[in-house]
């Protein structure tokens, strides 16, 4: 005799509380339409074009040679702390103890580690939106309440004094920066981080998650400020995040890093070697080559590359009717205004009432992948990546410009697929 399966697998409470990347949901859909035969552009990941430098990949070439493909130390290699450590010392003026530094499979893993070592049940974190969609549920999946604090152009998409002092609560064990930011592109000046850090001077026992992974991609004339430049007594209480990902192109490489206070880098280490040991040698050996190379142009041009980009396809969607942005100041995505088109009618009949209608349009109509605004905390928007070539960015801002120009103000899906038609 055979018993029925139950209606769902039993999954636990904190499984339940988290969803799939935003990002990777939004590929997902672009990689079916493509199966199927349509030509889609995907400008949803962060994830550089480039390649990885060839003397990074033969660094790692040279490291199977001499046979380093065992186990590595939990919180990194030696020489991957050392070589960190003077990137910081050399880059940052900051000087860390090696074993202040925990190298893991990415600068997400550290972040998970660092809330897993510090939130209890209930306590809270606070985290500006527009958000990079991980940091929420990392803190849901550690038991911790995200509490979102929304900004807006107004501000530049920076959180403001007045509001972090408001989110303050008993609870509150955590604040994320991240500069320059993910979705925006907003980077935090001097003056600002000094508002916020005398703040948090009146609230001790909040610490601060300093993300850093986009320090070497800024537009302005100046490195951004960093945080601990601006309030060095906070250092006991920070933890910097960062990784080889977006700097050198080495996302599949999977290393990433934190550094921060010892309390906090031991227990880090205790947990990851619980989830993961150490991170793979063959990549900690490429990261120790990229940092330590005293060539590197290749950050330089990447950074060059991502500006100019990033003011043609602002400049080229700001001039969609229908569209507005406002500018990045760094890291490779565009953050686009969609609210003008909220009401306006497919020449299929069916209705835009959100970003993600207009989401959904951009991929049905012309085969753009983007992300909405509702993934980052803040609508009406949608995000897309400039980490791709000059002639797919011209291609899909020229696709875009059609799927809104096709859109009908009126209701009239029949003048809207005139449009369509007229658009070419």
């Amino acid at each position: 005799m055979t018993t029925s399966p139950p209606d769902a697998f039993p999954l636990s409470q904190r499984a339940r509380r988290v969803k799939l990347s935003a990002n990777a949901a939004a590929s997902g859909r672009a990689a079916a339409l493509a199966a199927q035969g349509r030509n889609v552009l995907t400008l949803t990941s962060g994830e550089p074009d480039f390649d990885t430098p060839e003397p990074i990949k033969q660094a790692a070439v040279a490291a199977l040679a001499r046979g380093e493909t065992k186990y590595t130390a939990t919180p990194g290699t030696l020489r991957l702390r050392e070589a960190i450590r003077a990137k910081y010392r050399r880059e940052n003026a900051l000087d860390y103890a090696v074993s202040q530094i925990v190298v893991a499979n990415g600068a997400k893993q550290v972040i998970f580690q660092a809330l897993a070592a510090t939130l209890d049940a209930g306590d809270e974190v606070i985290v500006p939106a527009p958000y990079w969609p991980s940091f929420p549920d990392i803190v849901r999946v550690n038991d911790g309440t995200p509490v979102i604090v929304a900004s807006d152009e107004s501000s530049g998409f920076k959180l403001t004094p007045q509001a972090l002092e408001q989110a303050i609560t008993p609870r509150t064990r955590w604040l994320v920066l991240n500069s320059p930011g993910n979705p925006t592109g907003a980077v935090y000046a001097a003056d600002e981080l000094a508002a916020l850090a005398e703040v948090l001077r009146r609230h001790p026992r909040v610490l601060v998650l300093w993300d850093e992974v986009y320090e070497h991609i800024w537009f302005g004339a100046d490195a951004p400020a960093h945080l601990l430049h601006v309030a060095p007594d906070l250092r006991e209480r920070a933890l910097l995040v960062n990784g080889a990902s977006k700097t050198y192109a080495m996302t599949g490489w999977r290393i990433g890093w934190g550094a921060g206070p010892q309390a906090l880098a031991s227990a880090m280490v205790v947990i990851q070697s619980q989830v993961s040991s150490g991170a793979n040698a063959i990549g900690q050996a490429a990261t120790e080559a990229a940092l330590q190379s005293p060539d590197q142009r290749f950050v330089a041009e990447a950074r060059s590359a991502y500006a100019r980009r990033a003011a043609f396809v602002s400049a080229a969607l700001d001039a969609v009717p229908g569209l507005s942005v406002h500018a990045p100041e760094g890291a490779f995505f565009v953050y686009v205004n969609c609210g003008a088109l909220i009401g306006r009618v497919r020449p299929d009949g069916r209705p835009i009432a959100s970003d993600t209608d207009v989401v959904d349009w951009l991929l049905d109509a012309e085969g753009v992948a983007v992300v909405d605004g509702p993934s980052y905390g803040l609508s009406p928007y949608f995000r897309l990546s400039i980490a791709a070539g000059d002639a797919v960015l011209a291609d899909a801002v020229g696709r875009i410009g059609r799927a809104v120009a096709a859109l009908s103000a009126s209701g009239d899906a029949a003048s809207a697929r005139a449009a369509l038609e007229a658009a070419g």
